[in-house]
């Protein structure tokens, strides 16, 4: 619809003269000055008017400064600042935390001109709903009680004649319908955690179940208790207390001082301790994230890099050097013993010593882990050369270690101090010469930890963990048969065998192997301490290891410092492989991976790595790891998941070595076959190399 313009109307000027006026009018008009009537124009002019129009001088002050033009046109900036002039300066306050007054250095600039309360609400408020559900309420009870009102006016013109029928029940219905209808409040669920479910559960049967069982055999026991019984009964149990008290002031071989001074050294040394403890953890993570840095490189070739000369190459393979580990503390002593821990894969233990009688000292145990190559997680020291070490397959915090005085320890990782939770001594039975090997065992039928050690005085003995000792129990003497010699008294001597190696088979727990300085190896049993089940002429010289095949149960290998590895079959009392490597062989070790793949180590410092599938007559890797006229290599390991091998050396280091495709190969994929993979394969896999062998020696 067009909008309308309205017209206003003009203003006209009329001459009254002051006669027409009335007298209130007239008398307040002579107070006002007069206008005149300007004759050219017929406009009104007012008595100063002429006073505007003309032109006023300008009086001037006589000191005032004189400017020029340029300087009356400079601009000057000025700075408003939002300070309150009336705010205090100086304000001052009581802290109770420092107990004295403090003056207030920030003071509120804030002032308040005008502040007004709004009364609007918002809509999605709790406030805005209730007030809506306020006003649906009352336009509802209104809405209602005008249709009641309607429906009744037109009941009453139709029932006239009834209404004096049905007026008693009429009443009482338009009491109820003038009632407005109370809505029911609706709850408020919360949005956030709210779920409406309904579900019906099933009610389980019950079932009767009946049993046969012997009842418990019943005894009848009967003694008399007595003053002097109950006081034999406590100087018992006292005898044993002191007796396990002098057990363990002999483990601490230096005495506690328990002066004031002493006290006083303690409770420093705790404090300092709690206050390192607290920024350990946060400063080993920062140490992994810098050395992951550092070697990102070599981190990056231990996961993706292959060798892709291994394609062009058809029976070799290579070994690509990674990581170099070493500790200052360590440097001059041969690492004598290596081991990888069962649970964390990373992380492998280290024993160092010394293989030269004449200099013998001290001894460490260090554990690495590849996450930080620079710096051991774990460090111990000994007196005595650490020579042997194993770690827990079930307990794998738990190292037990065999030195150089023939004392065995153990160690557990999870207690901070250096020293060794258990330790032998000569009261327990210690061996009395150097201990070469250790391994755990499973526990016994009272679920005591136990393992075995042998030694040069030619003993194979089982320790076992009861309470707070290691109890010791000969299983066997290695005797040279045919030694024995008879004394100026008549008593026969039995010459003693100097064990230096041992195994104990994968499956039939009872059965180990026992490698001597005189060469031989004895097939032994646990339950037989009186004599062995088999022996074997194996080398020239002392058996350096001897190590079961972990998928074969017939064939285990051994190596000796006469330059040889030989690989048996505990069922022939001859070898069915023998390499001669033109060094002394420090160790050998199994694949995990495959039954036909394995490494030795030699004292030229070269790193040779078999596999039989591939070539029986050769290793297909021989590579130098160390120099040869400094270094000697002393032991090896396999990592159990991971295609990698450590190898230690008689200056301390420790090298971590990969595997090149080739010297890993796995079987090859054929059309519409599935590759066959698990011990059933490894086995028969070997069993054909054996089996050819053993068919030469029978047309022999």
């Amino acid at each position: 619809m067009p909008y309308q313009q309205q017209s206003q109307p003009k203003l006209r000027h009329a001459l009254l003269s002051p006669e027409s006026l009335p007298p209130h009018h007239q008398q307040s008009l002579s107070h006002r000055p007069c206008h005149v009537s300007d004759e050219d124009s017929g406009t009104e002019v007012a008595e100063g008017a002429d006073e505007w129009a003309q032109s006023k001088a300008t009086v001037r002050p006589p000191d005032q400064l004189e400017l020029t033009d340029v300087e009356l046109k400079e601009e000057f900036t000025r700075i408003l600042t939002a300070n309150n002039p009336h705010a205090p300066q100086n304000i001052v306050r009581y802290s109770f935390k420092e107990g004295t007054y403090k003056l207030i250095g920030f003071v509120d600039q804030l002032a308040v001109h005008f502040s007004q309360v709004g009364n609007l609400i918002p809509k999605d408020s709790d406030e805005g709903r209730r007030q809506r559900y306020r006003d649906n309420l009352v336009t509802g009870s209104e809405e209602s009680a005008k249709l009641v009102i309607s429906e009744a006016e037109v009941v009453e013109e139709e029932d006239e004649p009834k209404e004096a029928e049905n007026i008693a029940l009429s009443l009482p219905f338009r009491s109820k319908l003038m009632t407005p209808k109370q809505p029911k409040e609706r709850k408020l669920t919360n949005k956030f955690n709210f779920s409406e479910r309904a579900s019906q559960t099933f009610n389980n049967p019950l079932r009767d179940r009946e049993c046969q069982m012997e009842p418990p055999p019943r005894t009848n026991f009967s003694a008399t208790a007595n003053q002097w019984e109950i006081y034999d009964a406590y100087v018992e149990e006292l005898e044993k207390q002191e007796k396990t008290k002098e057990k363990e002031k002999a483990k601490t071989p230096v005495a506690k001082k328990m002066g004031k001074m002493a006290m006083r050294k303690m409770t420093s040394m705790e404090s300092q301790s709690d206050d390192i403890t607290k920024v350990t953890q946060a400063a080993k993570i920062v140490e992994r994230m810098v050395n992951q840095n550092t070697y990102d490189d070599v981190a990056q070739d231990f996961k993706y890099y292959e060798d892709a000369a291994d394609e062009y190459r058809d029976q070799e393979g290579t070994l690509l050097p990674l990581w170099k580990f070493q500790n200052d503390k360590a440097k001059r002593l041969a690492v004598t013993a290596l081991c990888w821990n069962p649970k964390y894969n990373d992380l492998f233990a280290v024993g160092h010593g010394s293989y030269d009688f004449m200099k013998q000292s001290r001894g460490m145990l260090l554990l690495y882990s590849m996450k930080n190559p620079s710096f051991p997680e774990y460090i111990f020291s000994s007196e005595s050369g650490i020579m042997c070490l194993d770690m827990h397959v079930d307990h794998p915090y738990l190292v037990v270690v065999g030195h150089y005085d023939g004392n065995v320890a153990i160690y557990n990782l999870k207690k901070p101090h250096s020293q060794p939770s258990f330790r032998s001594s000569a009261k327990s039975g210690k061996h009395t010469d150097p201990v070469w090997q250790v391994k755990w065992q499973k526990d016994d039928m009272d679920n005591n930890l136990n393992f075995f050690s042998v030694s040069s005085d030619g003993r194979i003995v089982s320790w076992t963990l009861v309470k707070s000792e290691l109890v010791h129990t000969d299983v066997i003497k290695l005797k040279v048969e045919g030694s024995t010699t008879e004394s100026l008294e008549g008593l026969q001597l039995h010459t003693v065998g100097c064990g230096t190696a041992f195994d104990f088979h994968k499956e039939i727990d009872y059965m180990f192997l026992v490698g001597t300085e005189e060469g031989k190896i004895y097939k032994c049993s646990k339950s037989y301490s009186s004599q062995f089940l088999d022996t074997y002429d194996a080398h020239n010289m002392a058996v350096d290891a001897v190590s079961w095949n972990p998928y074969h149960t017939k064939v285990f290998m051994s190596c000796s410092s006469d330059w040889t590895v030989k690989i048996w079959d505990h069922t022939i009392k001859t070898p069915m492989f023998i390499y001669d490597l033109n060094s002394a062989v420090g160790d050998v070790a199994w694949a995990p991976y495959s039954s036909t793949v394995f490494a030795a180590v030699t004292t030229n410092g070269k790193t040779h790595v078999f596999d039989l599938s591939i070539n029986k007559y050769e290793a297909i890797c021989n590579q130098p790891v160390v120099a040869k006229k400094k270094n000697k290599i002393t032991h090896v390991q396999f990592n159990p998941i991971h295609p990698i091998i450590i190898v230690g050396d008689d200056r301390g280091h420790v090298t971590c070595l990969k595997l090149s495709p080739n010297l890993r190969k796995m079987p090859k994929e054929k059309k519409g076959q599935e590759v066959q993979k698990g011990p059933a394969v490894e086995i028969a896999k070997l069993d054909k190399l054996l089996n050819l062998v053993r068919e030469v020696k029978t047309k022999i």
